[in-house]
Order: structure tokens, then C-alpha cells, then sequence
């Protein structure tokens, strides 16, 4: 019986034992935060059921993925690229509007996101990359032309409608190149053009973007005196996100500001979110105790991280930081026993990736960035991202499989 399960959950038992605990606390959590979803459906168990089965095909995914020998990874990078490249200007053109941008298909009845399946492809691309073009005191000075003219088209095409995941991806391929030993003059030079790129949209976004406030002035006075709202410009429709990113940057650089000033309506999500931290304690409320649930408009999602301090206090929190901690170790000690530079980068990559976008997600939940919209990656609730997810742990699983195998025939070796 024991050889059975062996057989099927295969690979590194650490990440299998990570992916296990962030998965319960993903269960316990969303059923808990999940009162809106309840209150709008009418049904009690739905909503939860529903997550539970896309976790359980998640792990589905995610066997079937570890099975996959690395060496096929590289023959899908093309096929991956080019689905990513057709489903990002699809969905700029047709996709579904969530939350005010355009960011999701609908294919037979199921919806997904493009920018999930384009951050793998991207981390594929750039490990097979910096695997193709290594030297033996690193990477070749082309290596970065070639990445970068693979991550700026697909960065851009995200960022128009969801600039957090954009920047997401380019900060994963940055530490990708980092690891891969590309010249660090190229890389200086790619920071400091990130600066100014940075502080030219910043510039962009607060000149383009209008503040709702006046915005909804504005649209009264239209009202009372029947003119035909004012046509936006080509920059304004390719900026359309700007309203919402100047909200988040100004809503960020307030800084502290005193509860009778504070104002529930434009700030809620940030003000029920240090409601739910600052209440917690050391031991949280317990599982599904949580107050602020309800009135976290993403409680579920981009805001879980404080629903879990709420009700797992600060022990609970560290114990979720912990678990992403050493997913990353692990990711690291992987790509350190792999022979072939290939599998390495893309365990590190993938590993990056998942930690990475935790830290912003739990960023944002404490109040140390602005608000981006990111999901806590194995925890929130989620469709397309849950099972991409899934197959990113699959891929490292597989890595592991492959690393041990060599690993154990070295041994042998030497020990012959």
C-alpha cells in the first residue's frame, strides 16, 4: 500500500509536505472568508465545494505534471509562447472585464486567465534560454538580448490591464538573469532603465489618471445639463487602468492618517485589512472567526493573508511565511543536485515565481505596498491560477524526480 502512494505522490517529500499544509490552510481559509460569496449565492457549502474541487483537480494537474520528464518541457516552450502571444491580445481585444479590466477569456463555458499561462511560458523560455547560451564564466552577452526581446512584448501586453503581474514577471526573469550569471553591467543597465521607466509611468499615471472624486462630479454635471460625455484620446483608452492605479499610489503614499480623518469608503479593503491584523493577537480568533470577512470586498482572494492573521494570529502568519520559506530552500538545494543547467533555472524560476508573488500579496495585506490585486498563489481562491499553480509544483516535482535519480546513480558510482 505504501509502495502505491509512493508511486503517485513521487518527488521531493519537503515540497509535497508544503504544498499539503498550503493547500488545508487554503480550505480552512476561503471556507471562512467566503461569507460574500455565500450572501450573493444564497448557498452555504457552494462556493467552498467549488474551490475544494478545483484544488483536488489542482492536485490532479500536479501528478500528471511531475510525470512529465524535464527534457519535454522544452519542447512545449513554442507552443506555449505562441498560445500565450495570441490569448494576450485576445483578451485586449474580447476578454471579459473583472474589476475594471480586461483580463479574462471565456472558452466553452470556462473562463482563464492568459497572464497565468504566460508566466510559465516566460520562465520557460528564459531558463532554456540561460541554459542554451551558458559559458563557462557565464551566461553570453546575447542571452539578454534574446530574453528580453521574449519578456518586454508579453510584459507590456499584461501590464496595459494588469500592471502588478507584469511587473511580477519582469522582477522573476531580473533574478532569473541575476542567477544565471548574464553580465552585471547589463543588468545594471536594465535596473537603472527600469527606474526611469518606472518614474516615467508614475508621471504617466498621475497626469492621465483622474480622480474619482471629481470624476463622478463631473459626470452629475453632464447629467443635469445633457451634454455627451467628453471622448477619451488614444492615450486614455490605452491607459484606462490609470484612474485605478493613481488611487492605489495616492491611497499608499498617505501614510498614516488618524481614524476620525480616515475614510471607509475609498479605503476600505486597507482599513478592515489592519482591522483584521490589529485584532488578531498572538493566537488569532480561531478558524472561522473572523469579522472582518465581511467586509473585505476580496477577503477570499487578494486579502486572505489577513484573514489568516486575524484568525491565526501573529503564529499563524509565520507559519504561512515559514512554509513559503522553505518551498524556496527547497527549490534551491533541487536546482543545486541537477547536472544540466536547464532544470535548474527552471525550478529556480518557478520557485521565484510562487515566492515572489506571495511577498507582494502579503505585502499589501500588511500595508507595506500599495494595493495590486495579486492572489496569495496556493491559498486564494482561485480557477485558472490554482491549477497553474498546481502544475508550477508539478514541474518542480518532476525536476526533483530527475535530480534524485542522478543523484543516487552518482552515489553508486562512486561507491563501485
Amino acid at each position: 500500500m505504501n509502495k502505491k502512494i509512493g508511486n503517485i505522490f513521487k518527488g521531493d517529500k519537503v515540497i509535497w509536505m508544503v504544498f499539503f499544509f498550503l493547500c488545508m490552510i487554503s480550505v480552512v481559509e476561503v471556507f471562512s472568508a467566503s461569507s460574500g460569496l455565500t450572501y450573493k449565492s444564497h448557498n452555504y457549502i457552494g462556493p467552498i465545494i467549488y474551490h475544494t474541487a478545483m484544488i483536488a483537480f489542482g492536485v490532479l494537474v500536479a501528478i500528471i505534471t511531475l510525470n512529465i520528464p524535464c527534457r519535454y518541457f522544452k519542447l512545449m516552450t513554442p507552443f506555449l509562447l505562441l498560445i500565450t502571444a495570441i490569448t494576450l491580445l485576445w483578451v485586449l481585444i474580447g476578454g471579459q472585464t473583472i474589476n475594471g479590466a480586461n483580463r479574462v477569456i471565456s472558452l466553452f463555458g470556462f473562463t482563464f486567465q492568459p497572464s497565468e499561462i504566460a508566466k510559465g511560458a516566460i520562465v520557460l523560455a528564459v531558463a532554456q534560454i540561460l541554459s542554451a547560451m551558458q559559458r563557462e564564466n557565464g551566461a553570453d552577452r546575447n542571452a539578454f538580448k534574446w530574453i528580453m526581446w521574449i519578456t518586454i512584448p508579453t510584459c507590456f501586453l499584461i501590464g496595459l490591464e494588469n500592471l502588478s503581474t507584469a511587473a511580477l514577471l519582469f522582477a522573476v526573469v531580473f533574478a532569473m538573469m541575476f542567477l544565471g550569471l548574464v553580465p552585471s553591467r547589463q543588468l545594471v543597465k536594465l535596473g537603472a532603465i527600469i527606474v526611469c521607466c518606472g518614474v516615467f509611468a508614475v508621471s504617466m499615471i498621475m497626469i492621465v489618471g483622474h480622480d474619482t472624486t471629481s470624476e463622478s462630479q463631473e459626470l452629475t454635471k453632464i447629467e443635469q445639463t445633457n451634454q455627451p460625455p467628453k471622448k477619451k484620446n488614444a492615450l486614455e483608452k490605452m491607459l484606462h487602468r490609470a484612474d485605478t492605479w493613481k488611487g492605489r499610489i495616492l491611497n499608499f503614499g498617505k501614510g498614516d492618517v488618524s481614524p476620525q480623518d480616515y475614510d471607509l469608503d475609498k479605503d476600505a479593503q486597507v482599513a478592515h485589512a489592519n482591522i483584521a491584523i490589529v485584532s488578531s493577537g498572538i493566537i488569532g480568533k480561531g478558524p472561522g472567526q473572523s469579522t472582518e470577512r465581511d467586509f473585505l470586498a476580496q477577503a477570499f482572494s487578494d486579502f486572505i493573508f489577513a484573514i489568516i492573521i486575524e484568525e491565526l494570529g501573529i503564529i499563524g502568519a509565520i507559519a504561512v511565511v515559514f512554509l513559503y520559506i522553505v518551498l524556496l530552500y527547497r527549490c534551491a538545494r533541487i536546482a543545486s543536485r541537477c547536472e544540466n543547467t536547464f532544470p535548474a533555472f527552471l525550478v529556480m524560476g518557478l520557485g521565484l515565481l510562487l515566492v515572489i508573488q506571495a511577498t507582494f500579496n502579503m505585502m499589501v495585506a500588511v500595508g507595506l505596498a500599495p494595493v495590486t490585486g495579486q492572489p496569495l498563489p496556493l491559498i486564494s481562491k482561485g480557477g485558472t491560477s490554482t491549477i497553474i499553480n498546481c502544475a508550477y509544483i508539478g514541474a518542480i516535482l518532476s525536476v526533483s524526480r530527475s535530480a534524485k535519480l542522478k543523484t543516487s546513480a552518482q552515489q553508486k558510482e562512486q561507491e563501485s
